[in-house]
């Protein structure tokens, strides 16, 4: 990769900013030797993501910004992260969806991910609380095809997420009835299942739960142990959860004993993995 390569330096932006969330921290060094490109250009990506609030600049290098269990990152922030993750969580858990039925999304970027992959899906009728979700769906595809699917948007108070949430919301959810649900989360664990940090969130996303007779739930392996203000749900009560390949062994089995079904969706040419290795 040279310098002058000015195109890439979004994927490499990309790149730097996964391997900081997976590993905490990254040092310039590395980085110059890994993407063989200068020191100055390494600095100068660095420098783009400090400025977008993304990573948390130091002496040599960079590391994660760590957000408080209270702490709610915007869409933008997040739709940055684990993207060959998401894409691959997203497509499996697309597949789930039969044609002709009623779902529903909540809000995130990576049930946004799922949504992207529904637009081929025919018949569906969404119910979402995402701002986001809902005006994908409703716009044609690139090629002018008209939208397909009917768009039930629930009302409510926007978060810094763009999901809608509250007791309009909550009611909306509840008059409802979904034959499946689609679900991402701030973090999940054994101990407190699924955590949001938002509690206006946690309640709307129980209002969910409740309309669905089947629950799918989509989460990149970095949710893992990561909890939230608000407990929403026991993985228990999860029919399916979609996660990636980077989750460990470990963490598989674990995850594997309490959900209905564990689906690892195979990601290829993960960043922090050139060439799809290791």
């Amino acid at each position: 990769m040279a310098d002058s390569a000015q195109p890439l330096a979004g994927q490499r932006r990309v790149l730097i900013l996964e391997r900081i969330r997976a590993r905490g921290g990254v040092r310039v060094t590395e980085l110059v030797r890994d993407l063989g490109v200068s020191d100055m250009t390494v600095r100068r990506d660095l420098d783009a993501l400090a400025r977008r609030g993304l990573v948390h600049k130091v002496h040599g290098g960079a590391v994660r910004v760590e957000a408080p269990a209270t702490g709610e990152p915007g869409f933008e922030t997040k739709a940055h992260w684990e993207l060959p993750a998401k894409d691959a969580i997203a497509r499996a858990a697309a597949a789930l969806v039969p044609p002709g039925s009623a779902v529903g999304l909540a809000g995130g970027t990576t049930t946004f991910a799922v949504a992207r992959h529904l637009r081929a899906v025919e018949d569906l009728t969404v119910v979402t609380n995402s701002l986001r979700i809902a005006e994908l769906l409703e716009q044609p595809a690139e090629d002018g095809t008209p939208a397909t699917a009917t768009v039930i948007r629930t009302g409510g108070v926007r978060t810094p997420s763009d999901a809608l949430v509250g007791p309009v919301a909550d009611q909306a959810i509840r008059s409802l009835h979904v034959n499946l649900l689609v679900l991402g989360c701030h973090g999940l664990s054994p101990e407190a299942g699924l955590t949001t940090p938002n509690l206006a969130e946690a309640e709307t996303n129980r209002a969910f739960l409740r309309s669905a007779r089947r629950v799918v739930v989509v989460a990149d392996h970095t949710k893992w142990n990561s909890v939230g203000l608000a407990s929403f749900a026991d993985l228990d009560q999860l029919d399916v959860l979609v996660t990636d390949d980077a989750l460990s062994a470990e963490q598989r089995a674990a995850a594997a004993r309490l959900v209905g079904e564990l689906i690892v969706a195979t990601t290829a040419d993960r960043p922090d993995r050139p060439g799809g290795a290791d």
